[in-house]
């Protein structure tokens, strides 16, 4: 057969799609450049491009290969030509230049392998082959890869430009393992976050503990704009979701409801609580190894003690058996002073008659989704730090207990936890990660069922051991180099990705890679609005009495 023939076979099999042009080279580690080819799609194609953006490549035996654009570039055969380019005013030798010249190219990521339409995608292990062409992917395509939306996948955003096709996040695989939102201050961190809390809670994946820092994610949240918003707990106004707050007065002010009132004894308080507020309130080390020594000695009343200026026969015995020096008592008597109960509101002397810890651990047994409200203790580190290790310090604790028990055919397994913090870097700095209670869940690997989801704009201030743990990881815009080479520690391929990581839009756009995805994508996330309400099952009161109304006319039959 004549080769014109053969060719002519070829691309009679090619989808009748826009095409964007021909693979010309690249590698498997370094990317594949395609060639664009302006005669097939008009209008100038490059400036219709976006890194981000997904391309399907047919490969030369049928094999698809799904891909995301990671570089745009500008390129010719004739490397004079940017020494004597044709006048911009000559529209005719612009075009004989554009198609027989001047080019544009793709670089871009082959991501998975799709073999044929009802194919799993799967891992790409080669690149296609010279001449394989490429396409602009289709809603087809992205709903091939990333599934239909059902009870465990919740539609999370839209890749760029198909605002009609749903991304969606694998839920289950999601909570498997501990997860990241990062992103600079006001690119959106907290709207992402409260989406998939909201679809956790919707699908009954885990059940949440967020420790909500500044009061995002219980009753409702104003933007800065003004624009208000639902919280967890008006979304799930039936039991599923209860607001703990430290600050009642400031909830009564915002009109939030809440389910309870969290205080913690200063008897209740251990050196291990303590120790994670070093950096924050100038522990040195010495203090620090003189909590334990200032535990044993003073009994469970230690701080009491230390906070008491009238028992100074206390202090006088310690300094005088010289295991801790004079000067490091008064010092730590000073730093401690963050602890009198005038300063910090939700502190009490002695405790108080509910343990909150048992409600909470029992609560989220049931299935009970937690919102830790924080009010205007969320303005100090010190209590946000203080109170988040003591709550997880304790609940750990008892789902260690309850995992070995169910181990032992003694008892029921826990439910899948997830622990929301925020200024996460504050919790595992590479300093104290090795041995604080969160650090030690990130690495655990959900071993005892509980997991991080941490919100945090200083992904390089967490430790890079922890950060290896993280399964997947939302991020919005970051422009500090270290940031973003710490969002791709331990990604395969991460070199393909730091651009298009760059050159996302100051709000609402992401780049999910990681556990709960099956490949790197790019979206604009999804408004939080009337109908995220409306797919979780919320009714504002108006629909509410209609659908009252609609079940007793359909019981009773119309009154009239």
């Amino acid at each position: 057969m004549h080769p014109l023939s053969e060719l002519d076979d070829f691309f009679a099999k090619v989808p009748p799609r826009p095409r964007l042009g021909l693979v010309v080279g690249g590698s498997l580690s370094q990317g594949v450049l395609v060639k664009l080819d302006p005669g097939q799609v008009p209008g100038g194609v490059i400036e219709d491009m976006a890194v981000g953006r997904y391309v399907v490549v047919e490969g030369k035996t049928g094999k698809k290969f799904f891909s995301i654009v990671t570089d745009i570039a500008l390129d010719s055969t004739n490397p004079d030509l940017a020494k004597s380019p044709p006048d911009p005013d000559d529209a005719f030798l612009a075009d004989v230049y554009s198609s027989s010249l001047a080019f544009g190219a793709l670089k871009i990521a082959p991501m998975l392998l799709l073999e044929h339409e009802a194919s799993e995608p799967k891992p790409v292990k080669t690149v296609p082959a010279h001449f394989s062409l490429a396409y602009p992917a289709t809603e087809a395509d992205v709903n091939q890869v990333f599934g239909p939306e059902d009870a465990q996948h919740w539609h999370i955003g839209s890749p760029l430009d198909m605002e009609q096709v749903k991304v969606n996040l694998d839920l289950k695989r999601f909570v498997e393992r501990s997860s990241g939102v990062f992103g600079k201050s006001g690119t959106g961190k907290s709207f992402i976050t409260r989406t998939i809390l909201a679809g956790i809670v919707k699908a009954d994946s885990a059940v949440n503990l967020i420790f909500d820092m500044h009061n995002d994610y219980g009753w409702a949240v104003k933007d800065e704009h003004g624009r208000e918003f639902k919280g967890l707990r008006q979304l799930f106004d039936n039991g599923r979701v209860q607001v703990i707050t430290l600050d009642p007065e400031t909830s009564r002010h915002r009109n939030s409801k809440t389910d309870g009132l969290l205080r913690i004894g200063l008897e209740q308080i251990e050196p291990e609580d303590v120790e994670m507020l070093a950096g924050i309130i100038g522990l040195t080390e010495v203090q620090v190894g003189a909590l334990y020594y200032l535990r044993r000695k003073l009994g469970p009343d230690w701080i009491v003690r230390l906070l008491d200026e009238e028992d100074t026969a206390a202090i006088q015995e310690l300094e005088a058996e010289e295991k801790v020096q004079k000067g490091t008592l008064r010092a730590m008597q000073r730093k401690f002073e963050m602890f009198r109960p005038d300063r910090l509101g939700f502190l009490s002397l002695r405790p108080p008659p509910d343990d909150m810890v048992e409600y909470i651990f029992h609560a989220l047994n049931r299935g009970t989704n937690i919102v830790l409200e924080f009010g205007v203790y969320g303005n100090s580190l010190a209590a946000y730090v203080l109170v988040a290790n003591y709550l997880t310090r304790r609940i750990h604790e008892k789902y260690v207990d309850m995992k070995n028990r169910a181990a032992g055919r003694r008892g029921e397994e826990p439910r899948p936890l997830v622990i929301t913090i925020e200024e996460a870097h504050k919790f595992l700095d590479p300093d104290i990660a090795g041995h604080t209670i969160f650090g030690n869940i990130a690495r655990e690997l959900r071993k005892y069922n509980v997991t991080l989801l941490i919100v945090d704009q200083r992904p390089s201030g967490i430790d890079e051991e922890v950060m290896s743990q993280i399964g997947t990881r939302i991020t919005c815009l970051l422009d500090n180099e270290a940031d973003i080479k710490a969002v791709f520690s331990g990604v395969s391929g991460a070199g393909q990705l730091r651009e298009v990581l760059a050159r996302l839009d100051t709000q609402q756009q992401a780049l999910i890679l990681g556990h709960a995805v099956p490949m790197p994508v790019v979206i604009k996330t999804r408004d939080y609005g009337p109908d995220l309400y409306a797919a979780i099952g919320f009714l504002d009161e108006p629909a509410a009495r209609e659908k009252r109304k609609a079940a007793k006319s359909a019981l009773y039959g119309d009154d009239d």
